[in-house]
């Protein structure tokens, strides 16, 4: 039964005229043609038996697709089908036919073959050849018809190597001593073709690689990437990769060879924080390359290593004025990284102060009295932390500076020590017999049968010299309506004790301070004083515009002003004014920052805690320019962190008040921070509520974090 059905399946798929039972015939079959190379082809075929039928052209086995073919209608269910080419070419010589397919069988015409006569076509041309000098090679060369015979004629350096050869044709070259080109000539009855024209190379030294660079740094391994130069025409196996580390003197690694490609090498076994180089060369069958030029970098720190020794040799000067502290720089070697800060340390009383950070190897204080028999430590950090600390030094006055022995240096510090602890416990005393407070000075009850009184004056008077008078504003030379704003906040200079400094500017300082508010209860504040040497009332107006402008501010991200205070000046006409802020607990953003990685204690922020900072900045200079002021100086260290871990915008020294329009142009030359002002308001001194907006075509880009 099986082979039954295979016997009908295969007389339904018979060529040429073969009907079948499904009643399909082809009418018409394509026929064998020869044409000229160029001219017109057209193939025809026909079928009768199928309504609409798809017909399909066949070329080699593969469907044709082509917008020639034509369909026309000769009956009912009689079709006939054309396809042409207008111009052909050897590529289009082939085996032709015509299929139909009708209730899933499949019919095909018979065969027809269109053979192309023309130029001979290449089959094999001459390629490129590399060998060394003398050697003798072989070039080879075929071409066919039709019309056959197709002989074959060489050109070597612009020269007929013998007479024409019938196709395919082999040249013996007997050896060449410097490159040369070649093509062949293919020639039948329709004309000659011409081949590509090939080069027989030398084959000679590689050149340098080029683009030696750094792809990868993790840790210590460092992954190199190059390009081979030119190849001298000859295969690279290898490459030679030297290394050399820098540091007092120069020392030279082991070579390493490397098989290529690809063109990559990771360096293995490098020093944490060390300088290296490196070059590279590349080896061919015929010898090495010179090397590329050297490629020079900088290995990371490791990754919990601190610098491994303490600053040496810390010297000063120090005088009523100034404090000048030097000390030797440490060695590569001993950094272990990348020197971000020196940090020193000082310790007065017994009492550790705050810390100070310097870039450079010497640090300049003002007021030096303060320093008196004070102790200074320094430490290197670097971005992993802080080094060892220095031995202590103390600091003493010019009048009792002598050499001691540093074995009795720790006796001083312990009888000075001891000296404290006693003053101490005498104080404790005094306080336990303080009686109550008057008016004018304080009353002390002594212990006995006879009760006796003493005083001792809150303050003093001298007859003989004029006690210093309240200032107001009216002294200054301002104009009426900055009086008149800044009037009811004017704060009385008796009520405010200044303590210790907490930074110092271009203009001025901020200093801590106590409050005496007006239930008689103390606040913690934070003062700034402008330079006491500076005389020009426009200072002093420029000053107290700021105050001016924080007094309408109301945000939580904006720093709020909480009165102005005027201090008096003996022999001065002018007093420096003093402006009263809120006291931030956690100092500037700046500096917290810094403290998070060089501090004693370092400690993690969070992406969180970044990303809220960033916000709370973000909400305060929104407010800024929702009341038309411009900032102009918005930079980590003017914004304050309070006790809550608030990010508050501060320092409106430069800030200006947009009144019309919608930018400010800057009129006269001033001091301004470059570093963080957008390149359009360098260039036209124009400063508009975008210009203080993070961007990322200026360098304010990160002028926050």
């Amino acid at each position: 039964m099986k082979l039954l059905l295979w016997i009908v399946v295969l007389s339904l798929r018979s060529p040429a005229g073969s009907c079948g039972s499904a009643g399909v015939v082809f009418t018409k079959h394509p026929s064998n043609q020869t044409v000229s190379q160029g001219n017109e082809v057209r193939l025809g075929c026909a079928v009768e038996g199928v309504t609409e039928p798809e017909i399909t052209w066949m070329k080699d086995g593969e469907k044709l697709y082509s917008t020639d073919q034509v369909f026309l209608t000769l009956g009912e269910q009689h079709w006939e089908t054309s396809h042409s080419v207008k111009s052909v070419q050897q590529q289009d010589a082939g085996q032709y036919w015509c299929e139909v397919e009708f209730h899933g069988l499949t019919f095909s015409s018979e065969r027809a073959w269109i053979t192309v006569e023309g130029v001979p076509h290449f089959t094999q041309e001459p390629q490129d050849v590399a060998m060394f000098a003398g050697i003798p090679f072989n070039l080879t060369c075929a071409a066919i018809g039709p019309p056959e015979p197709v002989e074959v004629l060489w050109w070597l350096g612009g020269v007929q190597e013998g007479e024409p050869r019938p196709s395919p044709s082999i040249l013996h070259v007997p050896g060449v001593n410097s490159s040369i080109k070649f093509y062949c000539e293919a020639k039948n009855a329709r004309g000659v073709s011409v081949s590509r024209t090939g080069t027989a190379h030398i084959k000679e030294l590689p050149e340098a690689p080029v683009s030696l660079q750094i792809v990868g740094m993790v840790d210590n391994n460092v992954t190199l990437s190059w390009k081979p130069g030119v190849t001298g025409h000859s295969e690279l196996s290898t490459c030679i990769v030297q290394v050399s580390r820098r540091s007092t003197r120069r020392w030279d690694l082991p070579q390493r060879e490397v098989q290529v490609p690809p063109h990559l090498h990771t360096l293995t076994g490098l020093r944490s924080h060390a300088n290296y180089s490196t070059r590279v060369s590349c080896v061919n069958e015929v010898g090495a390359s010179p090397f590329s030029p050297w490629l020079h970098f900088h290995t990371p720190e490791a990754g919990k290593t601190v610098p491994s020794a303490a600053p040496r040799n810390l010297t000063f000067d120090l005088s009523e004025q100034q404090l000048f502290l030097k000390w030797a720089e440490l060695q590569v070697d001993e950094l272990q990284g990348r020197l971000l800060a020196y940090k020193v340390q000082w310790t007065v009383g017994g009492e550790a102060q705050e810390p100070l950070l310097f870039k450079e190897n010497s640090a300049h204080l003002s007021g030096g009295g303060r320093f008196f028999n004070a102790s200074f430590q320094v430490a290197a950090c670097t971005a992993v932390g802080c080094g060892p600390w220095s031995s202590p030094v103390l600091l003493l006055p010019p009048s009792a500076q002598v050499r001691v022995p540093r074995s009795h240096m720790w006796v001083g510090l312990l009888l000075g020590l001891l000296v404290a602890t006693i003053v101490g416990l005498l104080l404790a005393v005094v306080a336990q017999r303080r009686g109550k407070e008057m008016q004018f000075g304080s009353a002390f009850k002594s212990p006995g049968a006879e009760t006796s009184v003493s005083f001792t004056a809150a303050r003093s008077f001298n007859r003989n010299v004029t006690d210093l008078q309240e200032s107001t504003l009216d002294g200054l030379c301002i104009n009426d309506e900055l009086k008149n704003k800044l009037k009811d906040v004017l704060i009385s200079e008796r009520r405010l004790t200044l303590g210790h400094m907490l930074g110092k500017g271009e203009f001025g300082s901020v200093r801590e301070a106590f409050l005496k508010t007006e239930d008689s209860s103390v606040q913690k504040v934070a003062v700034k004083v402008l330079k006491s040497d500076i005389t020009s009332s426009g200072d002093i107006e420029q000053c107290l515009k700021e105050a001016a402008y924080m007094k309408d501010f109301h945000h939580p991200n904006v720093i709020q002003l909480i009165g102005v205070s005027l201090h008096r000046r003996p022999g001065q006409r002018l007093p420096i004014p003093m402006v009263v802020l809120p006291f931030m607990k956690h100092g500037d953003l700046h500096t917290f920052l810094l403290l998070s990685r060089l501090g004693d204690e370092p400690f993690d922020l969070s992406l969180h805690t970044l990303v809220r900072f960033m916000l709370d900045i973000s909400q305060g200079m929104e407010y800024l320019s929702s009341k038309n002021i411009i900032h102009r100086d918005l930079a980590a260290r003017n914004c304050m962190l309070n006790e809550d871990m608030t990010v508050c915008v501060a320092d409106f020294g430069l800030s200006k008040k947009i009144y019309s329009g919608d930018y400010y142009r800057q009129g006269s030359v001033s001091k301004l921070p470059v570093k963080w002002i957008a390149l359009e308001s360098l260039a036209d001194n124009v400063y508009t509520t975008q210009s203080d907006v993070v961007r990322t075509h200026t360098p304010g880009t990160h002028r926050c974090l």
